[in-house]
């Protein structure tokens, strides 16, 4: 059913679940996966949803080092399960990141997880998830 799955994690408990999930429906159809970690610009990090103490250089290296240890656990689990599965570091805001990957590397599934916030906190936080959805017509499974 599906040949080209994305697997987008931030590294939280809760994308251990989408990976988990993802890289199970990878297997079960035979399918190609792709793991994406996005990471925000330093310029939204500093005039924009969070703080952070790193200059822009040293930002930079910290995010790539982040990623690449979020996307070694990826690349381990599909090793483990016998999967291919590619992984990838991109710079960017992460829901349009997400999509952006996934029409590049022509996936047909977008797996990813929610951290299920309701309320005033998803609207003070935000949802990557949401944004995702409003910006794909492709099929996207949300994990919790």
């Amino acid at each position: 059913m599906y040949k080209h799955i994305l697997i987008a994690t931030d590294g939280s408990e809760h994308a251990s679940k989408a990976i988990e999930v993802g890289l199970e429906l990878a297997k079960n159809f035979n399918a190609r996966a792709t793991a994406v970690n996005a990471t925000e610009p330093w310029s939204a990090m500093v005039t924009g949803e969070t703080p952070f103490m790193y200059s822009g250089i040293n930002y930079d290296e910290v995010a790539a080092k982040r990623a690449l240890d979020i996307l070694s656990k990826v690349r381990s689990a599909a090793n483990e399960a016998g999967i291919a599965c590619e992984t990838l570091h991109v710079s960017g805001f992460p829901a349009e990141s997400i999509v952006e990957t996934a029409q590049a590397k022509g996936c047909d599934l977008i797996v990813m997880a929610s951290h299920g916030r309701r309320g005033l906190s998803k609207l003070l936080l935000g949802s990557q998830t949401t944004r995702v959805l409003a910006l794909t017509t492709m099929p996207v499974l949300v994990c919790r």
